[in-house]
């Protein structure tokens, strides 16, 4: 069973950048989706990039887009996700998730998940 384990949150102020990270075990990145997911405080939980075991495409959330980029450091058997000129609205608990399949933007979908990483922009 694959098993995912996030970290790299922490508070920073608006505009600067952040990077997260999220160390797979019990499975490879050529094998299993990889996606980000946040949590705002007292909303549901928010699709935020995704990026396939195949070919490496990649998706994002129109809020992030442009701003955030996901990828894979396939040596460490990771999933990052840089963020970069951060806002407050970005403010939440991210949670990586892992899948056999590309499962878009619904969570419900997507099988595997972390316990999160807090991630606060001050303004």
């Amino acid at each position: 069973q694959v098993h995912v384990v996030e970290s790299g949150g922490g508070l920073v102020h608006s505009g600067q950048s952040l990077r997260l990270s999220c160390a797979v075990s019990g499975g490879t990145l050529d094998t299993y989706a990889m996606a980000w997911f946040r949590q705002p405080p007292g909303k549901e939980r928010q699709f935020v990039a995704a990026i396939s075991a195949s070919d490496q495409a990649t998706r994002y959330a129109e809020s992030v887009n442009g701003r955030f980029t996901i990828s894979r450091a396939i040596a460490k058997n990771t999933v990052l996700l840089q963020m970069n000129n951060l806002k407050v609205a970005d403010t939440a608990v991210y949670f990586c998730a892992a899948d056999e399949i590309m499962s878009g933007s619904s969570a419900f979908k997507w099988n595997y998940w972390g316990q999160g990483t807090q991630v606060t922009v001050s303004s």
